[in-house]
């Protein structure tokens, strides 16, 4: 076995011939990298959970893309308690249902945009979103005359894509502080009811849809609500308190 020995000036070189191919490498990665933009995560746009913690007001809020049969129920609920309350409808489901759309505008509860086909938000593009959001923009506005500027995305995905996208079209993309859950059928009207009583906050958003158990829960929740103080009022008023 031979036994090979480097001299000082062979490892000089050496060194710099490794020196020259990592310079040399670098070069050519940057003259053919495709530059990226790296957006910090102060600059993107945060969701919205919650409203001014000192108020003693809530935002019920309805993701609306199914349940028809229980709006008018739900809506008569509300006036019953004089209750306010926002409905984030999809595009489609404002454009199949029109009268409902109106109806509740002409109730006087304020009409949100939850897309228009209610896809997986992160799971699509950035421009596919504000089309999705200008898509459902354009028939509620077509229907009920109300300009949407508060967006529920859908699942409640909220990648940096989706908040920056809905920022960029002018709206706000709103979340929640209690989530029912009540589209689980395993859900039961007391679960609903404990639920939301059991964590109503000042400022709080109540995320809920309409189903049967919601519609039978509702009206314990609003009594509940207003025995311990708390108005129940649209997401836009929850904000506009906070920032006052």
């Amino acid at each position: 076995m031979r036994i090979y020995f480097w001299s000082y000036r062979q490892l000089f070189w050496l060194g710099m011939f490794a020196c020259v191919v990592i310079a040399l490498g670098i070069f050519v990665n940057d003259l053919f990298r495709t530059d990226v933009e790296v957006v910090s995560d102060q600059s993107i746009p945060q969701p919205i959970y919650r409203g001014n913690e000192n108020e003693p007001k809530i935002a019920l809020t309805f993701n609306v893309d199914w349940g028809e049969e229980y709006i008018p129920g739900i809506l008569n609920v509300l006036d019953a308690y004089q209750a306010k309350a926002t409905f984030f409808v999809t595009g489609r489901w404002a454009k199949k249902f029109p009268e409902l759309t109106m109806e509740i505008a002409k109730r006087g509860h304020e009409i949100g945009n939850h897309g228009y086909s209610h896809p997986h938000p992160d799971k699509i593009s950035k421009e596919k979103n504000q089309e999705e959001i200008k898509a459902a923009e354009k028939v509620i506005l077509e229907i009920a005359n109300v300009k949407t500027n508060l967006f529920a995305p859908p699942y409640g995905e909220h990648g940096a894509h989706v908040l920056q996208g809905a920022a960029e079209l002018g709206y706000q993309t709103i979340l929640w502080t209690v989530d029912t859950v009540d589209w689980d059928q395993g859900r039961t009207v007391e679960m609903i009811q404990t639920k939301v009583i059991d964590k109503a906050e000042n400022g709080a958003i109540v995320l809920m849809h309409p189903t049967d158990r919601t519609l039978k829960a509702l009206s314990t929740v609003l009594k509940a609500l207003r025995d311990r103080g708390y108005e129940c009022v649209t997401v836009s008023e929850v904000l506009s308190f906070s920032q006052q």
